[in-house]
């Protein structure tokens, strides 16, 4: 991936050394950006991405620390060298406990400012690598669509086409199928992988703090606000921006966020600046939308803005086949680092799975495969790993046809010798859990002997 020269900003009030500084450093292919005090300095972070902050200590309006304490509230990437006078080489020292990678005292010595501004980016280009690597690892690990059904291949061959184009999606599905997953995969299989995504769910915040989220908000823009924020969409710029549980969205903020997708540009709480922006929008809901529009609860001009594509999560139940593949990439993502390893699963456990109707879906199944590496002794899970509840509800049924429908007398029977299996023929706890007395169990189970049933 080629990268862009690194973006260096210079804060001085003093002219000729920053207009020198900043053409010397023109000149060795560095992209920079002069700001002629610290309240201009600002303003440049809150509007610009910087690699690099060169700053002096004491300038007008706010002094260096102030930048370098932006600097780093912005970015924690970002590296900031502080240029100082003799006579407070101590301040500087104080700066590089709060983040600066370094100072350098008057008179600048050019060559020894290149050295420190090489190692300075060097290290930052270097923290930057580990980001995005924890990021791939991390996808690779737990952000993976898995499942080989036909409606799981369909489903990848689907986002692979639709990851190419720029446009807006709507994910639909129940609660637990993925529906982040699949925004990220759509976002590290485009062309804005190299860019952020960032996720916000819509439900889980008040219309005030969403607001705020979303757009970030001016220094004072109200109380408490002590410095410049920015918002999500502000922060995701080039990148991707998933908004999950979209229909919780209260209506006013449905109107702003209309405006955000056909401007293009968003204005900060208190601001009066229009901040142009470019970041692909993934909404993700567990309704119809459609039905939510003709309900009056959701905008229909914001519908279609948003509903370019619709991307439709099936539930688990309807990809029966995918459950061992998901058990066993689970079972080594929670077996990983334990001193008892849990290397597999019993078929009669995978056949309780398989039986289950997973109202949560693949996050459910996370969950009870989570709990039963943790109680497995090892190295298989069994069905004594397993929820009891999973036992009382979950048993092989009978395969039907439209011509063949079982009876009654026919489910007892399936459901009796299938908890009698489970139970290592134990008729004791079977009547229990079956909830008769021993002596109906044997009555029954004598039945289906005499009548070969």
């Amino acid at each position: 991936i080629m990268r862009q020269p690194p973006h260096i900003l210079i804060a001085d009030d003093e002219s000729i050394s920053r207009e020198n500084l900043g053409y010397a450093l023109t000149k060795e292919g560095y992209t920079t950006c002069c700001a002629h005090n610290g309240t201009q300095a600002l303003k440049l972070l809150g509007e610009t991405h910087f690699d690099l902050v060169i700053t002096d200590m004491r300038m007008e309006g706010h002094d260096g620390l102030a930048v370098l304490e932006r600097a780093k509230a912005i970015d924690p990437l970002t590296e900031v060298i502080i240029i100082t006078g003799y006579a407070s080489i101590s301040t500087a020292v104080e700066a590089m406990r709060k983040g600066a990678y370094s100072y350098v005292s008057k008179p600048l010595r050019l060559d020894e400012l290149r050295m420190v501004i090489s190692q300075a980016l060097e290290r930052q280009q270097l923290k930057q690598e580990i980001v995005e690597l924890r990021e791939k690892s991390h996808l690779a690990d737990t952000h993976q669509i898995i499942g080989d059904s036909p409606i799981m291949q369909r489903l990848k061959t689907s986002l692979r086409q639709i990851a190419g184009t720029d446009c807006s999606v709507v994910i639909l599905g129940e609660t637990g199928t993925g529906k982040e997953l699949v925004a990220r995969t759509l976002h590290h299989q485009s062309n804005r992988s190299t860019k952020r995504f960032l996720a916000l769910n819509c439900g889980a915040l008040d219309e005030n703090i969403l607001s705020n989220e979303l757009f970030g908000h001016e220094k004072e823009a109200f109380t408490g606000a002590g410095a410049m924020k920015k918002g999500l969409l502000e922060a995701a710029d080039g990148g991707t921006f998933f908004l999950d549980e979209i229909t919780a969205m209260p209506p006013s903020m449905q109107v702003k966020l209309l405006r955000v997708l056909q401007e293009r540009r968003i204005m900060r709480v208190g601001g009066t600046d229009n901040i142009p922006i470019d970041v692909r929008i993934v909404a993700a809901a567990n309704q119809d939308l459609r039905e939510e529009v003709e309900a009056g609860r959701f905008r229909q001009d914001l519908y279609f803005r948003l509903n370019v594509i619709t991307v439709h999560l099936p539930p688990l139940r309807e990809r029966i086949q995918d459950i061992p593949i998901l058990c066993h990439r689970f079972l080594r993502r929670f077996s990983s680092g334990r001193e008892q390893s849990v290397t597999g699963i019993t078929q009669d456990a995978l056949q309780i799975l398989t039986g289950h109707a997973f109202p949560g879906n693949v996050r459910e199944l996370e969950n009870i495969m989570e709990r039963a590496v943790a109680l497995c002794p090892g190295p298989d899970i069994t069905p004594r790993d397993l929820p009891g509840d999973l036992l009382a509800y979950t048993f092989p049924g009978t395969s039907l046809t439209d011509r063949e429908w079982p009876t009654l007398a026919q489910q007892e029977k399936q459901y009796i010798l299938w908890v009698l299996e489970q139970t290592s023929g134990n008729k004791v706890r079977a009547a229990e859990i079956l909830g008769i007395d021993r002596v109906s169990l044997w009555r029954k189970l004598r039945r289906y002997e005499t009548d070969g049933m």
